[in-house]
């Protein structure tokens, strides 16, 4: 039995999030429904304006593969997160959260420099834009890689956002290469379209001879794969991965399991905050894979969490529903 079911890898950031006006995003020339990169200044700022309108910011532990592996962990897996976090408060909120999630963790925490932040700003429909401001875990390195924990997994699970830089690409590689060496199945989120597009080659770097499955939104398919459609999108992933699932959110999900390819129907909700249903989806697949379901059920299971999520603001679900969502 491996001691981990999920070994995660991504950047480790303070979430704060807040509900914002279309106006908020123009104003401040915000590009709506993407994640982009900005320096500290620029992100103090803008926090600083959210506060003088009195706006009410959430601030948790966050980053893609971390609330992926904190969904899992609050259904029952058994996970681990390595990441890059400073030895300032915002690290120790990140730490603190995670232990009180159940995920296991082991941080060196950097002397210099801050704790990376995302701004998470929420729309009236539903629309989430992300502000990120990577601060350490732009220097995440190889001493951030357990490799006896890694070893010891079911599952390693990447978060695509890692690769916007070669040198963590490099890292990357490097833990992928181990992982698939020590028999260790490798999961990899494309994570934005941004990054399918621009960093396709850094991505196709990691992947390597191929990864076991590819976790996507129809868009980041669309782009990685540069077509126009699903289907065509479907028969180029079969180049990169064993196994995938393309989700496109209300219609659900395309997953192929390595025979065939299936349509899994979307769960209908009311969205108030998509922030997270990507992550809550890939977190409650890898549990259900890793607890001996199909690839169907998984899917099944992994939309039901989706929709739930976006229906409340914030990336995350209580452990209640969790427990009532658990598969038999």
């Amino acid at each position: 039995m491996p001691d981990y079911d999920i070994y995660a890898i991504g950047a480790a950031l303070v979430d704060t999030e807040v509900e914002v006006s279309d106006s908020f995003l123009t104003e401040h020339s915000i590009d709506k429904g993407v994640m982009t990169l900005v320096e500290q200044p620029r992100q103090a700022k803008l926090i600083s304006s959210l506060k003088k309108n009195d706006s009410t910011l959430f601030r948790q532990s966050g980053g893609s593969a971390c609330n992926s592996v904190v969904a899992a962990a609050q259904l029952g897996s058994k996970t681990y997160f390595g990441g890059k976090i400073a030895d300032d408060d915002d690290g120790r909120l990140y730490a603190d959260d995670l232990t009180q999630a159940g995920v296991s963790h082991a941080f060196s925490p950097a002397d210099q420099g801050v704790t990376g932040k995302c701004l998470v700003m929420v729309t009236l429909d539903a629309e989430r834009t992300m502000n990120t401001y990577l601060g350490v875990s732009d220097e995440f390195a190889e001493t951030e890689i357990n490799q006896s924990a890694l070893a010891s997994a079911d599952w390693f699970y990447v978060e695509g956002y890692l690769q916007t830089d070669d040198r963590r690409t490099a890292v990357v590689k490097s833990a992928v290469e181990f992982a698939k060496q020590q028999g260790v199945k490798v999961g990899l989120s494309l994570s934005d379209p941004f990054v399918a597009q621009l960093f396709a080659g850094n991505l196709k770097a990691v992947i390597g001879d191929g990864v076991d499955l590819i976790f996507c939104n129809k868009d980041e398919a669309l782009a990685f794969t540069n077509t126009d459609t699903i289907n065509q999108a479907a028969k180029e992933l079969k180049a990169y991965a064993t196994t995938f699932v393309i989700t496109d959110g209300a219609n659900g999900a395309t997953v192929f399991d390595g025979d065939s390819l299936s349509q899994v129907p979307g769960v209908k909700a009311k969205a108030i905050d998509t922030n997270g249903a990507g992550d809550m989806f890939a977190g409650a697949f890898l549990y259900a894979i890793t607890s001996g379901k199909s690839y169907q059920r998984a899917a099944e299971l992994a939309n039901q969490a989706a929709a739930k999520v976006v229906e409340r603001f914030g990336p995350r679900l209580e452990k209640a529903y969790f427990d009532s969502l658990k598969i038999n």
